[in-house]
């Protein structure tokens, strides 16, 4: 059974103490391939150095996260040009809009979207969406930028059934992560009337850990947790879910 975290901050400071660990549990408990969104420049290196540490293992993307567009922006924006230019990546991301912290730069963080977008295009690779407390500022941008060419990943997924299917029209798959084990995550309601096809599995370690562990520290292991739920959801074997939502992942990130 070969399982796929396609949303893991693996680089983060919170694995520092023990990464190599909790990188074996996760090989051991069938997870095979991990893929790794940007946050910003300033963890360039430290995603270099994982991939580097776990070739055949670890796929990288290349992205401004919303909740780090500053006031320099439009240099990250360059750098994540740059490093597209540079090598190959498997997606532009994690992009998208957050208003739950703060929305000071609500203008530039639409901007940014709309711009990694069109790298995306560009470069002929997915997207995948970061969104919080923004489902109208993010389909937004996304009705603009509509296209045959426009596809990805609407990551840790936490909308409606309506909202859900807005994103699949918009050639999206819903990343189903820890929220959805989670007693008023809501998600669980509705998740066994969108077509299995449309799903991925994934954690965002080291945040969103799955209920038993809600609260702790989140590792990529952890999306077995996320995989038994929802195969309870879809009274389908584990099996079946772990394989069938790998596929889905293949068909975004092209390996």
């Amino acid at each position: 059974m070969t399982i796929t975290d396609t949303h893991t901050h693996l680089y983060s400071e919170a694995f520092d103490e023990d990464r190599n660990e909790m990188m074996q549990r996760a090989i051991n408990s069938g997870v095979r391939r991990f893929f790794v969104p940007a946050i910003d420049s300033t963890y360039t290196e430290r995603m270099f150095q994982l991939e580097k540490d776990y070739p055949n293992e670890v796929f990288l993307m290349s992205g401004l996260h919303p909740t780090h567009v500053k006031e320099n922006y439009k240099e990250e924006l360059a750098h994540v040009e740059a490093l597209l230019l540079e090598r190959k990546y498997y997606a532009v991301g994690e992009i998208g809009i957050d208003l739950y912290w703060d929305k000071t730069f609500l203008k530039q963080q639409q901007e940014a979207f709309q711009y990694q977008i069109q790298l995306a295009k560009k470069y002929k690779l997915p997207i995948v969406i970061h969104c919080r407390d923004a489902f109208d500022e993010v389909f937004e941008v996304l009705e603009k930028e509509k296209s045959e060419s426009l596809f990805g990943i609407f990551h840790c997924f936490t909308g409606t059934k309506e909202q859900a299917e807005k994103a699949i029209g918009y050639n999206m798959k819903l990343g189903i992560g820890g929220v959805v084990t989670f007693k008023n995550g809501k998600i669980d309601k509705f998740l066994n009337e969108i077509p299995l096809e449309h799903i991925v599995l994934e954690t965002d370690s080291p945040y969103l850990a799955p209920t038993p562990y809600r609260g702790k520290r989140n590792e990529s292991s952890y999306v077995m947790n996320v995989l038994e739920k929802v195969s309870e959801i879809y009274q389908l074997p584990e099996t079946e879910i772990a394989s069938v939502t790998t596929e889905n992942s293949k068909a975004v990130f092209g390996v």
